[in-house]
């Protein structure tokens, strides 16, 4: 019984290390592929608008 609640554990620890994992690869592919399309287009960076004040910043990532 206590092997069975072992590997209840470890594999529950290695799915939720994976699922952090590939939501931190998505994260850096995502950015990635942002600076590339910024390099492409030639510019400094991306504007958000703020919804409060209506005014534009740049993104911060």
């Amino acid at each position: 019984m206590p092997q069975i609640v072992f590997f209840a554990v470890v594999g529950a620890a290695a799915y939720f290390c994976y699922r952090a994992f590939v939501r931190e690869a998505e994260r850096v592919t995502a950015e990635i592929r942002r600076t590339e399309k910024q390099a492409a287009n030639g510019t400094m960076g991306t504007l958000v608008k703020d919804p409060k004040t209506g005014e534009y910043r740049l993104a911060k990532d």
